[in-house]
């Protein structure tokens, strides 16, 4: 269930001793970021604010994620499981999350594959504006867009032709380089994989 400021009240609240545990997954990885406590005005505080915040056990009172280190946690999304005991809260992180300056709370987890696409993907966009000679990535944004798309070109004909010959091995390689390349091509226009996703969501629902 979708969680609004008019169904709060739904929630399992004396079962839980009115606290129910707050499960924050990163919007764009889906890696598990952290997990708190909530009470009714935590929920109403983060609908409101748009600012994940949570009820502290030690410091016993509202507590907004970030208000001291300015790491916030931007909401996207928040709905309760199925017996409405238990919340997750999907977040845009602005910065670590964890007091450690780890990305998560949970940061020795082995990430999902496509979380891993997220990190490269950071790791892409955080040398869009490097020297050209301190990486292969910042080289290929110094050449151009033009060259960019050249190169995306490139590697799809070579993906295609590998699929052709039924050669296995060299077609995961040249995917691997054909979404590399995607994804530096994204970056250069402003886009990112998650514009990308939007749209097959959408014809998703059609």
């Amino acid at each position: 269930m979708k969680i609004t400021l008019d169904n709060i009240e739904n929630l399992a609240w004396e079962k839980m001793q009115n606290l129910i545990p707050c499960i924050v997954q990163d919007k764009t990885s889906g890696q598990i970021l952290m997990q708190g406590f909530v009470d009714r005005a935590a929920i109403e505080k983060t609908l409101k604010t748009k600012m994940v915040t949570f009820f502290s056990r030690s410091k016993e009172r509202l507590w907004t994620k970030g208000e001291t280190s300015g790491n916030t946690l931007d909401l996207v999304d928040i709905s309760t499981d199925c017996d409405a005991d238990s919340i997750l809260v999907l977040a845009n992180a602005n910065g670590p999350t964890c007091h450690k300056g780890t990305t998560s709370c949970y940061n020795s987890a082995e990430s999902s594959d496509f979380g891993f696409l997220a990190e490269l993907e950071q790791v892409i966009a955080s040398r869009k504006n490097a020297a050209p000679d301190s990486s292969y990535t910042a080289s290929l944004y110094a050449k151009g867009i033009k060259r960019i798309a050249q190169k995306v070109g490139e590697e799809g004909v070579e993906a295609a032709l590998a699929a052709t010959v039924k050669d296995t091995e060299e077609l995961k390689n040249e995917a691997a380089d054909l979404m590399y390349h995607l994804c530096v091509l994204l970056q250069a226009s402003d886009l990112n994989f998650s514009d990308v996703i939007s749209v097959l969501k959408q014809r998703h629902k059609k």
